[in-house]
């Protein structure tokens, strides 16, 4: 049968101890301790090893020489062998067990050293084996015997190894509260989105943690620190600053083309009116223009002098079907500056939003290009955010300076906003050549923060 062995460090406590059995596999467990192993001098600590080892359903074995050992071992049944390659057997002591203080262990000879090998394959312990008994026990031994007693009587009136740890660990425990604490609220703050929550505190020491409910209020008179109830402040700070930025907009200053387009209407032979209003559009390949003015065109259904196909000279049904077409001229301009606009005469392939067909005799002329770089919206938004990390480690040291150290801040709630910024230019207007446009802001630095005394004192009240 295969087995694992565990050589054990001088700083391993008995919580590493058992740690390390649970996790090996094997049926059969070797613990090698170090010279002047402390946590094998307790009777407490060598009935845990012998409780895992039942628990986990694996025969635990000690190799060593020592006295002290062996004799804690025959009053918990668990096997000992000298070295890695005698068989283990169950040892017996004649005199009473009792425990070595940790202070005179550096009197103690030092224990032969073992050979890391494996233990050979054994069968089941025999509790009639012979015996190994000790003979021998020096003015020394007496004297830890007696403080081992009382040690051990020590360790029963506790009753809590949490208690003790705490008793003894003041400092560290309220340290690494404060510190869980400001992190809980971090969280609180993050993904809730309000001053006030509930939340479980677990304040971990080393391998023991108590859990407590505290609420966060941003009311000071609903506080109670004594029931976990924290008044959260909010603290604020002002920087006026600003910062240089790029405009990547462009625009044409340029003039606009202008012309006149010819539309033509068609109006019921019993009389109608169509009217051309100032601002429709008239598009030809993408490029538009508007009516620089209104146009009215109407038949009165008698005088037909005014239809342009009664020259045509067709019958009455003809009139009656076609209508009486009515043409006028209406001057446009266009829409946006530039060359561009610049067209030849089109008689075909206008769009217009008005209800007539369009057409033009004459070209559009008069538009020209004047490229300048003006300021655009996304221009001062990225500038907004360059002032704000710009600013952050000097806002945030100078309003964590004025909090002081009388607060617990929950730095994770830190933030920064300017919403009062201006650009110079504004957006959409031209930046002259050489110069730069400038944000300038008042940025606001926030952050929550609880009274450190009130929350100490809660720590201190909880872990009693």
């Amino acid at each position: 049968m295969n087995k694992d062995v565990i050589y054990i460090e001088p700083e391993d406590d008995i919580t590493d101890i058992i740690t390390k059995i649970e996790k090996k596999k094997k049926k059969i467990v070797a613990l090698v301790p170090p010279k002047k192993a402390g946590v094998f001098r307790s009777v407490v600590n060598i009935k845990l090893i012998s409780k895992v080892g039942i628990t986990a359903e694996k025969t635990i074995v000690l190799v060593t020489t020592d006295p002290s050992i062996i004799k804690l071992a025959a009053a918990t049944k668990i096997p000992v062998t000298k070295n890695l390659q005698t068989p283990p057997a169950i040892p017996t002591a004649d005199v009473e067990i009792e425990e070595t203080s940790e202070e005179e262990l550096a009197d103690e000879p030092e224990e032969e050293t073992v050979e890391p090998k494996e233990i050979e394959e054994q069968p089941e312990e025999d509790e009639d084996e012979p015996e190994e008994k000790s003979t021998k026990k020096d003015k020394k031994a007496k004297k830890a015997e007696k403080k081992a007693r009382k040690s051990k009587k020590d360790d029963e009136e506790s009753g809590n190894p949490l208690v003790n740890w705490i008793k003894n660990h003041k400092v560290t425990a309220i340290f690494g509260s404060v510190v869980t604490l400001a992190l809980i609220g971090f969280l609180v703050w993050a993904f809730v989105f309000a001053p006030a929550a509930t939340v479980t505190l677990e304040i971990k020491t080393e391998s023991n943690n108590f859990a407590e409910n505290v609420t966060f209020t941003t009311n000071a008179s609903e506080e109670n620190a004594a029931e976990g109830k924290f008044y959260l402040q909010e603290k604020k700070v002002e920087t006026v600053s600003e910062v240089n930025f790029e405009a990547t907009g462009q625009k044409n200053k340029g003039e606009r083309a202008s012309g006149e387009v010819t539309v033509m209407a068609i109006i019921s032979y019993k009389g109608g009116t169509k009217v051309i209003n100032t601002g429709d559009t008239f598009t030809y390949n993408g490029l538009s223009y508007k009516a620089d003015g209104s146009v009215t065109m109407s038949f009165n259904g008698e005088n037909d002098s005014v239809c342009s196909n009664v020259n045509d000279k067709i019958t009455l049904e003809e009139f009656k079907k076609q209508g009486c077409r009515i043409y006028a001229k209406v001057k446009v301009t266009a829409t946006a500056p530039g060359a561009a606009y610049n067209i030849s005469a089109q008689n075909t392939g206008w769009n217009t939003t008005a209800d007539v067909v369009v057409s033009s005799d004459s070209a559009m002329t008069g538009g020209t290009d004047d490229i300048v770089t003006v300021v655009e919206q996304i221009d001062i938004e990225k500038a907004k955010e360059q002032l704000k990390s710009t600013n952050e480690g000097e806002s945030k040291e100078k309003l964590f300076n004025e909090i002081g150290d009388s607060m617990l801040i929950i730095e994770g709630s830190f933030a920064q906003d300017t919403p009062a910024a201006v650009a110079v230019p504004a957006a959409g207007e031209e930046v002259k050549e050489g110069d730069r446009p400038v944000l300038k802001a008042t940025t606001t630095a926030s952050v929550y923060a609880i009274d450190k005394t009130k929350m100490e004192e809660f720590i201190k009240e909880k872990a009693k």
